[in-house]
């Protein structure tokens, strides 16, 4: 049916994803993944986000209570979106800790508010998911929506995080304060592999990665990336405690729980790239990615034993390996870090939507954004220009 149908759009709020078919939800989330290929990402799949939901990641007691959207129109689900009442703003990645205090100095309360995001997950990807042929109706009825539900429930906010920029650019059509910030990802520029990659760069970091690699590869043990039915329950016992130490000294408590890798076993080992690294047979460090249709995102790190430059080849290098391997166009490695881009990440910006209840403090926050924007692209500007590339087509010397 085409996308300007005359029929009125019902909304449902689903505490629960269980609530909805798998099918009907993915025919929204990934409808690219219809021809047997992977999503764009896993993270809005049902069975990812069930994975979140069975394990007690999220749910009660956790700060995220699912309300996750579908629009319906003429009984077929044409949009849905998830969505989430937030206590905390813990978990995000796209930090409003800001608003919440000045929320808070003027009186108000600032949680709970709506969230449509990936929790745990600041990776980029759609999060006004429609069905195809349906994306004007869908997208506006689900913004649309959420706002709506935070206004008649007198919430202070509404907010999508990590979504596309052509998501953002509607959004802000339709009210929404657009606003940019920015991560480090990795691109392909046509490499062919980690040596093409290595070509690219100046002499002097080509040098200093090359020496980080051999320092690591010199730990005592092998590195072994492992997918699918290559990953087994035990790997999730060791990735366990690499999870709980990282989570613990970063967040305090980590946000998943030993059951959402359980379910990872079960529904979700076909997205994921675990590189483990191993001495005499025992896993002492790992990395957790998750693998898109053309983006590898890594995800978790943490280890058992302290090996230099460990981390840098088992989160990044590697990550850059297999993508390469595997014709995946980029590496999306996570949240922050400048240390990333003398190893070939660049800063790259990410897009984020806020719509706010009271009008006053709506105008405060786009005047601060805008500030923050000119900012921010400064901000990648100067770094791009402090990249490991080269700056000239010469060959330069080993």
């Amino acid at each position: 049916m085409p996308d300007d149908t005359d029929g009125a759009i019902e909304i449902t709020v689903l505490p629960r994803l269980r609530e909805i078919d798998a099918a009907d939800w993915d025919a929204c989330a990934c409808p690219e993944a219809s021809d047997g290929g992977r999503p764009r990402d896993p993270f809005t799949t049902h069975r990812f986000l069930s994975a979140l939901e069975a394990s007690g990641s999220v749910g009660a007691g956790s700060g995220w209570q699912p309300q996750h959207l579908v629009a319906r129109a003429q009984g077929e689900t044409i949009a849905v979106m998830p969505l989430y009442a937030k206590s905390h703003s813990q978990g995000e990645y796209i930090f409003d800790h800001n608003f919440a205090h000045a929320w808070q100095r003027a009186g108000g309360r600032y949680y709970p508010k709506l969230q449509s995001a990936v929790p745990f997950t600041p990776a980029t990807g759609r999060r006004l998911l429609t069905r195809p042929g349906w994306q004007e109706t869908g997208r506006a009825a689900l913004l649309q929506a959420m706002a709506k539900i935070a206004a008649d429930n007198r919430l202070s906010s509404a907010h999508v995080t990590f979504c596309t920029e052509d998501e953002a650019g509607f959004g802000a059509g339709m009210g929404y304060l657009h606003r940019v910030t920015q991560q480090y990802h990795w691109e392909d520029r046509g490499y062919g592999d980690f040596a093409g990659f290595l070509a690219a760069l100046s002499s002097r970091k080509r040098k200093a990665i090359r020496k980080e690699r051999e320092r690591a590869q010199a730990f005592g043990g092998e590195i072994v990336a492992l997918t699918g039915a290559g990953i087994e329950p035990r790997h999730w016992d060791a990735f366990w405690t690499f999870y709980q130490d990282t989570g613990a000294r970063k967040w305090g408590t980590p946000y998943l729980t030993r059951a959402f890798f359980d379910r990872a076993q079960d529904a979700l080992r076909d997205d994921m790239l675990l590189v483990l690294a191993e001495r005499r047979g025992r896993p002492v460090a790992g990395a957790l990615n998750f693998i898109g249709r053309d983006t590898l995102f890594g995800r978790y790190w943490g280890c058992t034993e302290d090996h230099p430059c460990l981390h840098f080849e088992l989160c990044y290098y590697r990550a850059i390996d297999w993508a390469l391997a595997h014709g995946l166009a980029r590496v999306e490695a996570g949240a922050q870090g400048e240390h990333k881009l003398a190893r070939g990440y660049l800063p790259t910006a990410v897009h984020s939507l806020h719509w706010f209840a009271d009008a006053g403090f709506r105008d405060a926050v786009a005047r601060y954004l805008e500030a923050e924007r000119a900012a921010v692209d400064d901000e990648i500007e100067v770094l791009t220009a402090y990249g490991p590339f080269r700056r000239c087509t010469e060959t330069e010397p080993e």
